[in-house]
């Protein structure tokens, strides 16, 4: 079977589809087809590929799709090198091309003597998929539609040199694998130490839904873009009160710049001593990794932040170019402190002071910290009347905000959050009678 030819472009996740049609291809090939046996396994075939389109959206020619999804998907020696460079050079230039050659033969096989000998017609419906309404849960709607229509371009190339071409223009544009195809992950830790894991479905705000604190967005856009952009940032550190959108503008951060390579690693505190493990496997790559720590503390008592303090700054190894670290926290030292840090003549820790200043120094190595407070009761009336106008409510001024300060006083007082779910509140039943 020619799958077992191929030499960079092995051991896919869910090849058993693969593996099962290119049998089926070589029976047909060579006269051997057993109508029983083989009937089933083209049935399979269809119901492994039906749930694939409903897992990820697919739609037009789900074999097509299903091909292209296992190219886009493999990280090996070729695609990794052309998702930084585009185009190479050398040897495993021409074994990527062997490669193709072998898949060019599976877009181009022709059905109809298969379908004819085994009686299946049913098949043909899978090659003009319609796929339903439902939101993917595998790849966001962008995604999906990027692999389907790198699928109709692969089917169109003349040769497996178009096709390779075609090919790697996407991995140079979108990069390839799990980095190249989402924006968020979160780590696990197994035998084999720390797992990189899509999120597969990121809450979608926008930096313009974010109503007010336009400094610190500024701020933190300007960081961003320099790091983007291949210029010197620093690691962020986004404190101040809670409900004031710090979790919030990183997220926004990770959807407005994910189509410049971008990508967001959310990482707990409990998770600190795998940084070391997460760092070596995205160095390197054609991305550029913002760690992301919510809600960073630490009490007396937790030596974690041990741990972070080496990965930002410290240590022989070079913190890679491609890595940053963005935090919030509620605090603005991180790590609470207590009256028995100060020094008193009782003092048995006759270096308290070193103490106190290693678990200071801490702050010290977020390059930028950007405070987001409270706002004034005039600055809240402004959010909520700015996000009253973009969800269409319709109410005099004094009305209004008479309702919202009776909402923040009972519901967490003056915040960019209190206002949102006021505004939630009017929309979901007020507005609805």
């Amino acid at each position: 079977m020619r799958e077992n030819e191929l030499i960079i472009y092995r051991n896919f996740d869910n090849e058993e589809i693969l593996n099962d049609m290119s049998r089926l291809f070589e029976h047909s090939r060579e006269g051997k087809i057993d109508v029983t046996g083989d009937r089933k396994t083209l049935y399979t075939c269809m119901s492994r590929l039906t749930e694939l389109a409903g897992k990820s959206g697919f739609y037009g020619n789900l074999w097509h799709c299903y091909l292209t999804s296992l190219l886009v998907n493999h990280e090996n020696s070729y695609s990794m090198a052309t998702e930084i460079r585009g185009k190479v050079e050398g040897t495993i230039n021409d074994i990527a091309l062997h490669d193709i050659e072998i898949f060019k033969d599976f877009f181009d096989y022709d059905f109809t003597s298969l379908l004819h000998q085994l009686s299946v017609p049913e098949f043909n419906v899978l090659l003009d998929y319609h796929a339903c309404s439902v939101e993917s849960r595998m790849y966001n709607h962008r995604i999906r539609d990027r692999i389907c229509t790198l699928a109709q371009a692969l089917a169109k190339s003349s040769d497996a040199g178009e096709m390779k071409d075609t090919l790697t223009q996407f991995y140079k544009e979108y990069g390839v694998g799990k980095f190249g195809l989402h924006k968020a992950f979160r780590i696990s830790h197994t035998d084999d130490g720390a797992q990189i894991q899509p999120i597969k479905n990121i809450r979608h705000v926008n930096l313009e839904d974010l109503v007010g604190y336009e400094i610190a967005k500024k701020k933190l856009i300007d960081n961003t873009e320099a790091f983007v952009e291949g210029r010197m940032a620093n690691n962020c550190l986004l404190y101040g009160d809670a409900g004031t959108g710090k979790s919030s503008s990183i997220k926004a951060i990770a959807n407005e710049y994910f189509d410049q390579g971008l990508r967001i690693i959310e990482v707990y505190k409990h998770q600190f001593q795998d940084l070391n493990d997460v760092i070596d496997q995205i160095k390197g790559r054609n991305y550029r990794f913002i760690i992301y720590m919510d809600d960073l503390s630490f009490e007396e008592f937790e030596i974690e932040y041990k741990y972070l303090k080496a990965v930002i700054e410290g240590g022989l190894e070079k913190k890679p170019e491609n890595v940053l670290i963005y935090a919030t926290s509620n605090r603005r030292h991180l790590i609470r402190e207590s009256f028995k840090d100060k020094p008193t003549l009782e003092d048995d820790d006759i270096h308290r002071n070193d103490t106190v200043q290693e678990k200071l120094s801490l702050v010290d190595r977020f390059g930028v910290t950007i405070y987001f407070g409270a706002p004034s009761q005039d600055e809240f009336r402004g959010i909520v009347k700015e996000l009253a106008e973009r969800n269409g409510i319709h109410m005099s001024d004094e009305d209004l905000f008479l309702k919202a300060n009776k909402w923040e006083m009972a519901h967490g007082g003056l915040s960019g959050r209190t206002a949102q779910q006021f505004i939630d509140y009017l929309v979901g039943t007020e507005l609805s009678h």
